[in-house]
């Protein structure tokens, strides 16, 4: 049955309406949208789906696409590249002696957002492009791009295909002149996707897998794994020299740490030897003789063939969201873009934020951005956002109209199809009603299924961009 305050009525010809504030007019006054349908419960999954659109919002703001092209219209590519308009002929310098820049343009795209990037790339430098190579997660291809070879690999932990993809990447840099540009599209999961490691794949999947459940960050697993790849850490722009490296990064670490991004691949790394040894220590990792090795080989400290720029972030994703939640009439307030702890910890404090506030006669939502971390204890399917989203139903249980719900920008969130949670006041109570203790399933890191029976998961598919996680509390007056 209907609660107060959820706008959902049953009507006199027997269909149930649901009423969401979907935009205000320029006096602050609500426009509400409506949905119709059969049931209470088909209204309510239906003003559900409407009320956390914002997500949809939030993530297209946080596109890479128009920063990639003012990155390639800028005076700083142009200027070197003599950028021309699809269709213009792409007419070069036809000077005697080719100066640097006056060469061909190949496009190297490793990451999550990779397609999403070089389509965007395509669009406007069209055949100035000689050939490509893109490398991204499985599903992740959304349709052909001319001159461009689109390869998939395996994320969160490397495979075959991505040695074999990173391998056609490392063909197509070799062998170029000092006129000759590479542009270099890098984005989150790169340091998994591109990928030519040093060891045996075996064993560098098997060290991954170490370091995912051991709930080591995201800057230690990438100090360990750029030394174990001969492409992380600075190594990528050394195999494209004496060619220049043209790079535009889609930040997915707090801080945009640049030889982080990815591992690195061209950028100089700022870590050392000792501190990779340190993270091995700290875990208790098992690594052999020769990885081993590899950690006590220096990575680049220099490199002068790179140009690199940043762009996008958590702190956009964050003001998206929180412009998004205005428009649906909520009072949005940012408490951090730094959010890096563990999951469970997230969702618990997330929710002491709700109760806090719950009562206070206004709509409300609180976000925060970041990153948090899993520490597995168990052999269940889940992700860092569905386990911070669950996490918190524990505390937010019976407050009224109180959900909380958090998400991967890039749409995916650990090794499941899903990009995140969604709790509400009652998702407890429904659990304990299937016989399913929170704890326990937080325990076997099991938060998927359990989502899944309270038709808790957030599915969005492949988003095209990659900029960490928004976590939001809505509190609906």
């Amino acid at each position: 049955m209907p609660r107060k305050g959820e706008n959902i009525y049953k009507r006199k010809d027997g269909r149930w309406e649901g009423r969401y504030i979907k935009s205000h007019d320029r006096y602050g006054r609500a426009k509400y949208g409506y949905v119709y349908v059969r049931s209470y419960r088909e209204a309510k999954q239906k003003q559900h789906s409407a009320m956390t659109g914002l997500k949809d919002s939030a993530i297209r703001k946080v596109l890479p696409d128009e920063a990639v092209r003012q990155a390639l219209r800028g005076p700083s590519f142009e200027g070197r590249n003599n950028t021309e308009e699809p269709g213009s002929g792409g007419s070069r310098n036809n000077t005697e002696e080719p100066g640097p820049g006056c060469g061909r343009i190949y496009l190297v795209a490793a990451g999550k957002a990779a397609w999403q990037m070089s389509r965007a790339a395509y669009d406007i430098l069209g055949d100035r492009i000689e050939s490509g190579v893109v490398v991204t997660k499985y599903g992740h291809v959304k349709g052909t791009i001319p001159r461009i070879k689109c390869l998939e690999g395996g994320h969160p932990v490397p495979d075959e295909n991505s040695f074999c993809a990173t391998r056609e990447a490392i063909k197509l840099v070799s062998g170029l002149k000092p006129e000759d540009t590479v542009l270099f599209l890098l984005s989150g999961g790169g340091s998994a996707l591109f990928e030519d490691p040093l060891i045996s794949g075996e064993e560098l999947a098997d060290i991954t897998k170490q370091l995912l459940a051991c709930g080591a960050d995201i800057v230690e697993m990438n100090t360990v794994r750029k030394r174990l790849s001969a492409v992380k850490g600075g190594k990528f722009a050394k195999l494209c020299a004496p060619a220049h490296v043209f790079s535009i990064v889609l930040s997915d670490i707090l801080g945009d740490p640049l030889d982080m991004i990815a591992s690195g691949p061209a950028y100089p790394d700022s870590t050392t030897c000792g501190e990779a040894l340190a993270v091995v220590r700290k875990y208790g990792l098992r690594l052999s003789p020769k990885a081993l090795a590899c950690l006590n080989t220096e990575t680049p400290k220099e490199l002068d063939n790179v140009e690199t720029h940043v762009t996008g972030s958590v702190r956009s994703l964050c003001a998206a969201a929180a412009e998004a939640c205005k428009a649906l009439g909520y009072e949005p307030m940012i408490l951090t873009d730094c959010l890096s702890c563990e999951a469970k910890e997230a969702g618990s404090f997330l929710a002491s934020i709700a109760r806090t506030h719950a009562g206070t006669g206004k709509s409300l939502a609180f976000l925060a951005g970041g990153e948090t971390v899993v520490h597995l204890t168990g052999k269940g399917k889940g992700g860092r956002n569905q386990e911070l989203a669950l996490s918190a139903a524990l505390g937010i249980a019976g407050l009224p109209n109180t959900a909380v719900f958090s998400l991967g920008s890039d749409g995916t969130d650990g090794p499941t199809d899903a990009a995140g949670g969604y709790c509400d006041q009652d998702t407890r109570d429904r659990l304990k009603a299937q016989g399913m203790d929170i704890y326990k399933v937080l325990k076997e890191n099991n938060a998927y299924e359990a989502l899944r029976r309270v038709d808790g998961l957030i599915l969005t598919g492949p988003t095209g961009t990659n900029v960490n996680d928004v976590a939001v509390v809505l509190i609906k007056r």
